[in-house]
């Protein structure tokens, strides 16, 4: 099945680069330092999910400030040699033209940032997580990216490897593509299913995109 499109919203982590040794690492030391047992910060998920958010659900309201700021350069120190494009990306994103596509992430700007130029990926729009004040799976994130382009919400495709990502892409009333990068495909909800970006080829027109993929069997 093909999807035809006028813009293309790429989630960052999981999607065009993996940096999930460097999360877990940077998180694992921000839990120990705030004295977070083993046990409450393994009900946490991490991934796809704004720093904020997994920061109030383990610390109370007067530290949380502090402890964002931490987590945030701990993870900014942690980027170089801690981000690794994934398949496809490079040789997908340079097919586009600026203006037709956008990085939509949960992390914010300064560290969405950080990883993008480490990955040498230079992005025309990102709306980061400093930019919305609901993160996925509420559709804010893309619903913005998608006023940005200037592209009705119905007429762009979501890009996403976690399950809130999809749901909030599905939210804006986007079709969705998803990568089994992170996640199996039992756990998967999209128009299509992908194993990483290197499965995915863009047709562009004057009346649009065209997205061709092909499906794990």
């Amino acid at each position: 099945m093909d999807l035809h499109a006028e813009a293309l919203l790429f989630d960052n982590d999981g999607t065009l680069v993996s940096s999930m040794e460097s999360v877990d690492r940077c998180w694992s030391r921000w839990a120990r330092e705030y004295g977070i047992t083993e046990e409450a910060f393994s009900r946490v998920e991490l991934h796809g999910r704004p720093a904020a958010e997994i920061v109030a659900d383990l610390l109370p309201a007067p530290v949380r400030a502090r402890a964002l700021a931490r987590i945030e350069a701990l993870e900014i120190e942690d980027v170089a040699g801690g981000v690794v494009l994934l398949p496809g990306t490079k040789e997908l994103l340079s097919a586009l033209p600026a203006g037709r596509w956008a990085v939509v992430t949960s992390a914010t700007r300064p560290l969405a940032e950080a990883r993008l130029h480490e990955a040498g990926i230079d992005f025309p729009e990102l709306v980061a997580a400093d930019d919305i004040t609901r993160g996925k799976p509420d559709p804010e994130p893309f619903l913005l990216a998608a006023a940005r382009l200037g592209v009705d919400p119905a007429r762009c495709v979501v890009f996403e490897d976690a399950p809130a990502g999809l749901a909030a892409g599905r939210a804006a009333g986007m079709r969705t593509v998803a990568l089994t990068t992170t996640h199996p495909v039992g756990g998967l909800e999209a128009d299509l299913v992908v194993r990483d970006l290197s499965a995915v080829s863009v047709q562009v027109s004057e009346d649009g995109l065209v997205v061709s993929a092909e499906c794990p069997s």
